[in-house]
């Protein structure tokens, strides 16, 4: 089920005040399954997809270079007043649809999307986006909620999506059906906290070279 890209700018944007506090715990520990496991050489070029309030972006290392985007300017203006507390000069934040980026191609060594692919109108134009500006070579790494191995339970988030739909989110993408058909190698695949609901998936963009247009 589509979700609408106003409605989702709407709720995030009323998120935006509490999300630290009713979110920022929870998933603390899933959070840093993905930043804190990646290998971060200095000058890497990372784009993070969905920033929200920002709270990844004191986990990056000083000498790598963020760039940060979201579609609610509320939420961005939080994560602002996180780089600015924390001093993170090495971060840049920039208002964008993931769906439909201006960077140009191959412009990113590492692309991350954390609670990203569940949250936006077509899950496939993210993943176009995410892999035309990421370089050959380069590594998407996602960190969402997919749905389970267990038919029972999968059929159960089958049938709640469209009611999460209304907050913001779906539940009824799995992890195939978001990466098979593009040009990755999937890497990784491990459950994390809270539940072993979600997943980090981190694949190598085996795009080639060279590539001159949108997927």
């Amino acid at each position: 089920m589509a979700i609408d890209r106003d409605h989702l700018e709407r709720v995030y944007t009323s998120y935006a005040g509490v999300y630290d506090r009713v979110f920022g715990r929870v998933f603390q520990a899933s959070r840093e399954a993905v930043v804190r496991n990646l290998t971060i050489a200095p000058g890497t070029r990372v784009l993070e997809v969905g920033v929200g309030t920002g709270l990844c972006l004191p986990m990056y290392p000083a000498d790598c270079e963020i760039t940060a985007i979201d579609l609610s300017q509320a939420m961005l203006d939080k994560a602002a007043e996180r780089v600015k507390a924390e001093g993170l000069t090495h971060v840049k934040l920039e208002r964008m649809d993931a769906g439909e980026m201006t960077f140009a191609d191959d412009s990113f060594d590492i692309v991350i999307a954390a609670y990203v692919v569940t949250a936006v109108p077509d899950y496939r134009k993210l993943m176009s986006e995410m892999i035309r500006v990421s370089r050959p070579g380069g590594r998407l790494v996602l960190l969402n909620h997919f749905t389970q191995d267990s038919p029972f339970i999968a059929a159960v988030e089958k049938a709640i999506s469209p009611i999460c739909v209304k907050i913001g989110f779906r539940t009824d993408l799995s992890v195939d059906e978001v990466i098979d058909g593009w040009p990755l190698i999937k890497e990784r695949d491990e459950k994390v906290k809270p539940l072993g609901m979600w997943h980090v998936v981190e694949c190598v963009n085996n795009k080639p070279a060279a590539t001159a247009a949108k997927l």
